[in-house]
């Protein structure tokens, strides 16, 4: 199976939901002019990272952001991996990401686990604590947000179960590109999955943003990047490709996981 893919690289208005949501739309029917089957949104698209406004600007349980997203995609007859809004709820505000099929039905909902600090994160959010897997065009895919990537064992939690495709959704700052790309390209190799990664563009009032959105083959192989400006990024992925490298190379097969933990135990006892 051909999916064609389209990151969506948007710069975000700080703390502006109506607007950016104005924009969303007009990128969305932008790119459905041509045929595309799934497309990527970046984290805390709706907001930015205004975190100090959390509490007047976060979408009370989503509703309003599932229920745009859905239109939107039963519109255009196309998936949406939503990549993430500020969710408020009675217990807090998550970091969430959405996935929407072509009828509009959410199929997935991720709240991002692993929160960055030095963006102050876990002064206004709460860590999820849910998996990312979510069926999407008959394919066993995942979502992570952002920092997440950090944490290989994360990842493969969600490969070993069987998913092929990696989403990734942020707003990784420019100074740490190469981490971003290099990162990106990694999980790719270890997890013999494609990986397909939505960044923003432009700044706040805090950072600059990285750009270079990526879409990446389970070779490692960089199939399609976007540079620092807004943009829409688009790419053809064969899905079968998954199945053949990891054939090939049978990483999954060879995985020794309980000698992992007993090898943990073993540090922490002698540490």
């Amino acid at each position: 199976m051909t999916l064609k893919i389209a990151c969506l690289q948007l710069d975000i208005a700080f703390g502006n939901p109506a607007e950016n949501k104005r924009h969303v739309q007009q990128e969305i029917e932008k790119v459905c002019q041509s045929s595309v089957d799934v497309i990527v949104l970046p984290e805390l698209w709706t907001t930015g990272y205004d975190l100090a406004r959390l509490d007047d600007i976060a979408d009370e349980n989503g509703a309003d952001t599932k229920s745009f997203i859905s239109k939107l995609a039963r519109l255009h007859n196309v998936c949406i991996v939503a990549g993430s809004i500020a969710k408020k709820t009675a217990a807090g505000i998550t970091n969430t990401m959405y996935i929407v099929n072509r009828d509009g039905d959410i199929v997935g909902e991720y709240s991002k686990l692993h929160l960055f600090q030095l963006m102050d994160e876990h002064l206004y959010l709460q860590s999820g604590e849910s998996s990312g897997l979510f069926t999407l065009e008959q394919t066993l895919c995942a979502g992570v947000i952002c920092y997440d990537i950090r944490f290989p064992e994360w990842i493969r939690a969600h490969t070993t179960q069987g998913a092929e495709l990696l989403f990734v959704v942020a707003e990784w700052p420019q100074p740490r590109l190469e981490h971003w790309r290099t990162l990106l390209q990694a999980r790719a190799i270890e997890n013999q999955c494609y990986v397909i990664a939505c960044n923003r563009a432009g700044k706040d009032p805090n950072n600059q943003f990285a750009g270079h959105s990526l879409v990446i083959d389970p070779w490692g192989v960089i199939l399609a990047e976007a540079d620092e400006h807004p943009c829409s990024l688009m790419a053809e992925i064969q899905l079968s490709k998954v199945k053949e490298v990891r054939k090939q190379i049978p990483i999954f097969q060879d995985r020794r996981p309980e000698h992992y933990i007993s090898a943990e135990k073993n540090f922490q006892k002698n540490s």
